[in-house]
């Protein structure tokens, strides 16, 4: 997982989620059909959100770990290195500045 950025990450989040509550509401409105072939899709489905749901909540729960993880390294590369930490942040400062000044 550690390939897809994390805009990528929020964006399937958010695919899965929808993809969870039409197959919720589907399952709802078919659930008055009747047949066997009905029946077994129902099942399939049902299977198969229970499955995403699954695979959402351990994907935010990785990103949330991962996130808590990159920003206590942050602090304690901050901590442990102060001055250079405030250098790094004057130059990504001028670097900005001169590409919007640029524009």
């Amino acid at each position: 997982m550690s390939e897809l950025t994390a805009g990528a990450k929020s964006e399937l989040m958010s695919d899965l989620n929808a993809v969870i509550q039409d197959t919720e509401d589907l399952l709802k409105l078919s659930a008055n059909q009747a047949g066997e072939g009905a029946t077994a899709l129902r099942e399939r489905a049902r299977l198969r959100l229970t499955k995403a749901k699954d695979s959402l909540h351990d994907l935010q729960h990785w990103s949330i770990d991962k996130a808590k993880a990159v920003g206590h390294k942050t602090d304690d590369y901050v901590l442990g290195h102060p001055w250079q930490s405030v250098g790094i942040a004057a130059g990504i400062g001028l670097l900005l500045g001169m590409l919007i000044s640029r524009r």
